[in-house]
This record gives C-alpha cells, structure tokens and sequence, in this order.
C-alpha cells in the first residue's frame, strides 16, 4: 500500500482551482463531444456504427455500393473490373456498418477489408461460399475480442484505430491490455500517420505520463516517464534493447509505439542508462495480406520538402513470405533561424509465417544533418530568478552542426513447439556515429546573458543484443499457469574524442549574435575508448489464473548482472575500477476481473539501475555498490465500455541515489513519487475519438544530503500534466476530419532548492484531414499546425537543464495508394 501522505504532501486548494481551469482548456480541446457519450453507450458492440435504418434499391453492385458509401461517409475503393456485371440486392432493413457491407456483398465473391488508413478497399473473398444465400465474404472486424491477433501477430486496434487492444510486455509476451497489471498504451501506425510524426517523440505528445526532455532539434532525443528521464537509447526493438538508433529514433518504419509506464527490469532487463520512468518498445512494420504501394508528399515549415515510400508484398501459397520496404528523405530550413535539416530513413523488414514456425529479420538504415544545432540551457550557479522564454525561432547557442548515421539488423525466431509451447531467440547488432560541433551555453544572468564555448565530439557506438527464451501453458488441476522464462545479452562499446575548439562566447538570449561553427579541418578527430558494457540477466515468471481466467496472479524474478569499465577521455586509459555487480529484481501483479469489460489490478515491480564507484575526497573512495534498485507500488482500474477505454492509475516510485554524508558516500539519497494516471482512447461517439488523458504527479526529494532539502519538489516533474486529443469526423463535408489537441505542464523547479522555477506551458494543436478517392485511388490529405498560438516557453529536464519550445510549424502531406 501507499505511505500515508502528510499534510504538507497533499493536493492544496491551489492544484484544485488549477484544475478547474485545465478543465476550460480540455473544452477548448474539443471535448464538448462529451456530451454525446450515451450515445456511444447505446451502441451496438459490433465493430463500426450503431445500428441504422437503410432502403437502397437492387441495382448494379457498385452502384448500391457507392450510395451505401455517400450514407455512411466511409471512402470505399471499388476496383470495377471486380464489380463489373455484378448485381446486388440492394439493402433495407436496419444495419450497423460492418452488417451493411457484408449484406450488400452477399452473394458476389467479394469482401470489404479495412485500410490502415481508414479506407475500405474490396477485394476477392478468402472464403467459399457455404451456403447458398450465405455471405460469402467478412469484413475484418476493427475491434475483436480481447485475445484476438491479427495474422501478423499483432493485437487488433481498439475502436478508433488509434491505439491497439494489446502488446508486448516484454518476457510476458503480448497481452491485451485489460489482462496487464500495468498501465500501457500502445499506439498504431494510423494516429503516427495522421498526426504527421517525424520520429518518436511526436508520437509520445499523446500520453499525460511524458514529456519530452531535450529540445525537438537537439542532438539527441530524451523523454520523461512519471518524472524520470528515459534516453533514447533505451527504446528497444521488438522488446531488444540496443538496437534502436542511438540519438533518435525514427518513425517511418514503425506500426507500433508501446509505452509501459513504470519501472520494468523485469519484464525488459535493465536498460544501457538504466532508466526507471518506464519502457518504450518500438514495433516494425510487417507486409500485410494484400498489397501495399504508397507514396507522401510532405512539407514542414519553413521549407523543409520530403517523401516518404511504403512498399509491401507476401509472396507464397499462403502468403508465408512478406517483404516491407520503407524509405524516407526530407530536406530544408526549419522555422528556427539559420537552422537547416536533411534525413534519410531506409528499412527492409523481410518475414516468414509458417504454420509453427516464424521468423524475421529487419534493416534499418538512418542518416541526419543538422545545421545549427539547439542545445539545452545549463543554469548557472548565480542565477537569482529565471528569465522569461525568448523567442522560440532564435537558435542556441547562435552556431553548431551534427552528422549522425545509424545501421541496425535484427533476426528473430518463434516456432511453437505444440499449442502449449513457444520457443524463440533473436539477435541483432548496431552502430552508431555521430560527428558533432556544439555547445552547452550556460544561462547566466536574470537579463537573459548566456555564455558558451563551442567543442567538437566524435562519437561512435556499437551495440550487439540477444534473447532467447520460451513460454510455456499448462494447468494444475483448476489452475493455469503461462511460464515464461528468457536470458538477454546486451552488449555495447563507445568511442569518443571530445575536444575545445572555440573561445567562451557571450551572448544573450533575447538579442543572440550568430557565430559562424568553428572548423575542425586539419585537427586530429581519433576516438579512443570511453565505456564498455555488458548487460545480461535470466528471468522466470509465471501468471496463475483462476476462475476462469478473471483471476491472473504474476509471479516472478530476473538477475541482472552488470559489467563496465570506463576509460579516460583523450587517453583512452582505463578509468578507475571496473564494474561487476549484479542484483535481483522481482516482480508481483494481480488483475481481477467482477466483469468481463472491468479490470482491478495492481503491482509491485522493481527497476534498475549501475551503481556508482565512491569517488576521490570520500572516505570509502573506489566502493563499488550494486545496482540501485528503483521500487514501484501501484494500483488501478481499467473500464473497457466497447468503443471506448478509461484507466485510472495510483502509484508510487522510489528511486535511490547515492550522496556524500559524513564524508562517506553511500546510497542514502531518495526521490520519491506519488501520482495518479488518467487515461482515455477509443470512440466517445460514432466519428468522434478521444486520445490522451491527465496526471498528477507530487516528486519529492525524501533524503538529501545533510537533509539540506527534504521534502523539496524534485527538479523538472510539474503535478500536473495533461495530454488530451479529440477528432470528429464532421457531418457537413464527408471524408474531413477535424483534430485538436492540448498539452500543459504545471510549474516545473530547475534546482533542488526550489529557489528556480519556470511557469506553467499550455500548447493547442490543431489539424485536418481530407479522405477522398480519385480515378479509384485513394488519396489522404492532412494538415497539422503544432503550437498554434506560437507561445514562447520554457520546459526542463529531470536533470535541471532548459530547453526552449518549438515554435509554430505547419505540416502538411498527400498520400496515395496506388
């Protein structure tokens, strides 16, 4: 159970009227829809529509097909070499969307099947007819029972496509997400390409649990999980860490982004930073049964112009073989100043779908220029008050370049031994480069003064990954029980060179002088070793379920040992003691179910994270302490009411840090936080959906050095936190959807004495989209404008540095499917 909280720890009258006015920004946000939530209620739990009364006469079959489509307002792609000479019935009689196609089809060989784009496309039924005047085609469902997959072994999407029922849960295996005792969301390529993403971080605006945590231009890409700081490099592939490119992740070959909330070293292992705030595992695309060639067309201001290409195919007698391939570039000068961009995405995901066996492999390729890179603001120790945001479209420091190249391969295999058996192993490996000129400028001064000096970083990293394991069904008298147990190896090398090459420059942040980024032709840009790393653990679990599988119990444990050696910078000597230390970490969740579409679960799970080595001036310097280990409680409920899912979420993270007392430095320090979760995603009414949610979140510092600042607000985790998206498909034009979107953050301190703190940040976002046909090619036309008032703000890491906001950008795209 929770700690009971003091009264200097609980929500005051303040964050209660703050909330009510968040309440007028949720508004804004579109959510008078909510008024239309009996209505989805009242629904039929068939996929699509409620039920509604039509009379369309019998006619020609692509006729009655387009009259259905102009009623309904769903886009129907119509091949007429497939409805040529075909007669239909027509359709009277009350129908929901789904019963309406399959009964005009009735009868003509054909089958709707529905795009990952929204469309509906006909096509040649995979099934014979059984009967005369029995439909011989079905539509596939857009929401099926919960432990229903996809022949790609996905989990199906929930009811509005934008989040999928189910996911991996890492050693666990994928899990719908009412069977979970863990709060997760999982998104699907639909909202990634509606809402125009360009790499992960776009995509993690939607839940209220992150933020990110390093500005959008900045070298690398860093988030924020329930108010600590995941990195980049943490985010695994297909539930493999080190794997992923190094600074930033890309979007375009992805079709699923899982967000665990919470620390998870069970389920993943620990991860190479050893990030507790939760997990991030990346899904890539596969080849679907039909066809797929499709092309965007996309432009970000000011003038960034770039394509994207998705190409699939499956080849065999039951379609076993499946090629994907995706490749992007995009090329121009962003709203910052001076600041100019150039990425190349490529992947190749190849597939094998056997009866028992399955098997994959993944090449992913990225490539990206910056020009003037945006660094974060450190905060300079005579810094009395935080100066106002500047203007979002200056640049800092004023100068700066990167060049980064990633190149990952991945093979995986599955076979399932019988029904109750699944073995599988997988390996994978990465390099990472990076060649970088930048600088960290110190925000100095109350009048906006900064300072920065400039220094070039080589970076190179190498990564190797591998699993295996297997799960296991079976009952013990009433009993049944799914032991999973797995090994991980991740092992990674970095060089670096890192050297000065500029003078400290002086500036300001409301009037900065530009400089030109010092060169580096003709010094000496070797890398020499900087860290060694291996990481590799053996877990067991296994979930009991009782009454019918309304009572799940999780049981189980991973040890993780660790292994590191650092080296000195410029020398590329060895560094100090190596490290060696392992630790074992377990995990205990429940989930009941009183009723199939309620879910009460909660957890007791642990994170991990390296140690530290006692440092020179301590009196036990050169002590080598295990690795910390972060403690999670929590609780909550899930609601699925058919078209639309809520979660609520209570927990509790302590993570310990190591702080010099007495001399002696020990693991003593704690920061502790306490939050409550709120999650929504699904349909709140036909043609209106919901994505988001809200979080209030209290972090405080537990145990400081000498207790200097107990019972502080920890740095960079605001109480409240709230994400909340809405899309309608408007009545008046049919295809045009209308999105919104809010995202606050509450006051945020940037030290530990609380004495410096930057104010709360609201940011709307608006979009459209237009889904049409022409000459039967279905065409998707979107536009997006993210910060569309273009608010100057302030937002800041867990680690105390600042960032400034984005400024406005307008996104626009055309895709086709060809």
């Amino acid at each position: 159970m929770l700690k009971h909280a003091n009264l200097s720890d609980r929500v005051q009258v303040a964050d209660v009227f703050r909330m009510s006015r968040l309440a007028g920004l949720l508004l804004l946000s579109g959510l008078a829809s909510m008024a239309l939530i009996p209505g989805a209620y009242a629904e039929t739990t068939q996929p699509g529509q409620a039920a509604r009364a039509f009379n369309i006469p019998a006619g020609k079959l692509d006729q009655v097909l387009n009259a259905y489509a102009k009623e309904t307002g769903i886009l129907l792609v119509i091949d007429g070499k497939l409805t040529e000479a075909k007669q239909s019935r027509g359709l009277n009689g009350a129908y929901n969307l789904r019963q309406g196609l399959e009964a005009i089809l009735a009868g003509s060989g054909l089958q709707a099947v529905v795009q990952d784009n929204g469309s509906y496309k006909l096509q040649k039924a995979l099934q014979a007819s059984r009967a005369v005047g029995e439909s011989t085609a079905t539509l596939p469902e857009v929401a099926v029972s919960a432990s229903a997959e996809q022949a790609d072994g996905l989990s199906q999407a929930y009811p509005g496509l934008q989040v999928a029922r189910g996911g991996r849960a890492g050693l666990l295996g994928q899990r719908d997400f009412m069977d979970l005792p863990f709060n997760v969301t999982n998104y699907t390529s639909t909202v990634i390409a509606d809402q125009q993403a360009r790499s992960i971080g776009d995509i993690l605006q939607n839940d209220p649990s992150v933020r990110q945590a390093s500005a959008r231009t900045n070298i690398n890409e860093d988030f924020s999980i329930r108010g600590f700081t995941v990195a980049s490099q943490d985010i695994a592939l297909n539930g493999m860490y080190g794997l992923m490119p190094y600074f930033r992740v890309p979007i375009e070959m992805v079709e699923r982004v899982e967000v665990l909330k919470g620390p998870s070293a069970l389920l993943n292992g620990m991860p190479p930073s050893g990030n507790v705030g939760g997990s991030i595992n990346v899904v890539p695309k596969r080849a679907a049964d039909q066809p797929l060639t499709r092309f965007s067309a996309n432009y970000m201001s000011n003038s960034v112009y770039g394509g994207h290409a998705d190409l699939g195919r499956r080849f065999g007698e039951n379609n076993e073989f499946g090629v994907r391939l995706n490749g992007a570039y995009r090329k121009g000068d962003t709203r910052i100043d001076q600041q100019g961009v150039e990425e190349i995405v490529g992947s190749l995901a190849l597939d094998y779908r056997g009866e028992r066996l399955r098997l994959s492999a993944d090449i992913l390729h990225q490539e990206e220029t910056l020009d003037v890179v945006v660094r974060q603001f450190t905060v300079g120790t005579n810094l009395t008050r935080i100066p106002g945001a500047p203007d979002n479209q200056l640049s800092y420091p004023g100068y700066g370049r990167s060049k980064m190249k990633d190149r990952s391969m991945v093979l995986r295999g599955e076979y399932d031994i019988n029904d109750q058996a699944t073995v599988y192993a997988g390996f994978g490996s990465r390099r990472s480069e990076m060649d970088a000129v930048a600088g960290n400028p110190s925000l100095n001064g109350a009048d906006g003064s900064y300072s920065s000096a400039a220094a070039w970083q080589i970076f190179d990293v190498s990564s190797r990954s591998a699993e295996a394991g297997g799960r296991f069904k079976f009952s013990t008298g009433p009993v049944g029980h799914l032991v999973s147990v797995g090994a991980t190896q991740v092992t990674q090398n970095a060089d670096i060179h890192f050297v000065g090459v500029g003078a400290l420059i002086n500036n300001n942040i409301y009037a900065p002088i530009y400089s030109d980024t010092p060169s580096t032709s003709g010094l000496n840009g070797k890398a020499l070793k900087y860290t060694t790393m291996e990481l590799t653990s053996y877990a067991v679990a296994d979930t009991l379920s009782f009454l019918d599988e309304r009572l799940q119990i999780t049981l189980g444990a991973r040890h993780q040992n660790v292994e590191q050696q650092s080296y000195a910078i410029g020398t590329g000597q060895k560094s100090g003691v190596g490290y060696d230390k392992g630790a074992v970490t377990p995990v205990a969740g429940i989930v009941f179910k009183p009723a199939e579409n309620l879910a009460l679960y909660a957890n007791y799970i642990e994170g991990l994270s390296q140690g530290q080595v006692a440092p020179v001036g301590t009196s036990n310097v050169g002590q080598i302490f295990s690795p910390y280990k972060t403690k999670q409680k929590e609780i909550g409920v899930k609601v699925d009411w058919g078209r639309i899912a809520t979660t609520a979420s209570l927990y509790e993270i302590e993570r310990p840090s190591a702080i010099t007392t007495g001399g002696e430095y020990r693991v003593s320090g704690e920061q502790r936080n306490r939050g409550l979760e709120l999650n929504v995603f699904g349909e709140v009414a036909a043609g209106v959906r919901l994505l988001g949610g809200g979080s209030y979140n209290q972090g405080k510092l537990t145990k400081t050095q000498n207790g200097l600042y107990d019972g502080n607000t920890a740095i960079g985790v605001p109480d409240w936190q709230v994400n909340l998206g809405s899309e309608w498909d408007t009545t008046f034009a049919q295809g045009l959807t209308l999105t919104a979107r809010v995202i606050y953050s509450s006051k945020q301190y940037v030290n530990q004495a609380n004495t410096l703190s930057i104010p709360s940040i609201t940011r709307f976002d608006i979009g459209a989209r237009y889904k049409t046909v022409l000459n039967d090619t279905p065409l998707v036309l979107r536009a997006n404008i993210e910060n569309l008032f273009d608010r100057d703000y302030w937002n800041a890491s867990n680690d105390g540095y600042l960032y400034i906001g984005t400024p406005r950008t307008l996104l626009l795209s055309a895709t086709v499917d060809f």
